[in-house]
């Protein structure tokens, strides 16, 4: 986990300075700082990351913007750092292929723990051994971290792997929102219900023939949501 790669975009040096010290002291030592998005633009074409922790307003452009990009090419995860608090802008944030949203002013352990899990899991599905869960509509394989619907393959963000992960690990079991939490977000109290609502929903469009009427990935009103793989 140590030796991931991480690119950290904040428009404040001293900001950028910090979070690079504070992962430093948790022993990741590949780490890129930088204040534009024409920066990280350029770093970004130089190397891959294993993660991304990028402010939202930027002299030059948006985070938000530099993340539909590195959704393009990447599923390695994305984490918004950033002064805007509202639920509507986290929500956008999401939207924007997230895997997680972080305000400032932060608390510094906090932002190691998140960065510990989300790098641990997305190297381990990246280095793991060979699975593919096969469930004729669609394939997802965990050593490639892919998604392939109906013989295409489906560009996934690195929260939305995890989460398909899990379902297909448990077909036709209801899993509660608190498990969801707990076994892809890993820190439950750091997130909330919309969070969950909508990575549901953008892995029911990307595996659902009518993602307004979902015949696989399924809502239990009140407990959770299930992978349904057999007939009710």
């Amino acid at each position: 986990m140590e030796q991931a790669k991480i690119l950290v975009l904040d428009d404040e040096q001293a900001i950028g300075d910090m979070v690079d010290i504070i992962l430093r002291k948790e022993g990741f030592s590949d780490i890129d700082v930088c204040t534009t998005y024409r920066d990280a633009e350029i770093l970004l074409n130089r190397k891959s990351y294993d993660l991304h922790i990028l402010d939202i307003m930027l002299p030059d452009g948006t985070g938000l913007e530099l993340a539909k990009q590195i959704r393009k090419q990447s599923d390695a995860p994305i984490f918004f750092l950033t002064a805007k608090t509202s639920d509507a802008d986290k929500l956008r944030g999401f939207m924007h292929g997230a895997d997680d949203y972080i305000t400032k002013p932060f608390n510094p352990m906090e932002l190691a723990a998140r960065v510990k899990v989300q790098t641990s899991r997305y190297v381990s599905a990246m280095n793991g051994s060979k699975d593919v869960f096969d469930y004729g509509h669609f394939q997802l394989d965990v050593n490639a971290a892919a998604l392939t619907v109906n013989e295409k393959a489906i560009p996934i963000t690195g929260k939305q792997f995890h989460l398909l992960h899990l379902f297909c690990q448990h077909p036709n079991q209801i899993l509660s929102k608190e498990q969801l939490y707990e076994s892809v977000w890993g820190l439950d109290s750091f997130i909330d219900d919309n969070t969950i609502m909508v990575h549901i929903r953008r892995l029911r469009e990307k595996i659902e023939v009518n993602p307004s009427r979902p015949i696989l990935l399924k809502t239990v009103r009140g407990i959770g949501y299930k992978l349904q793989t057999e007939g009710e």
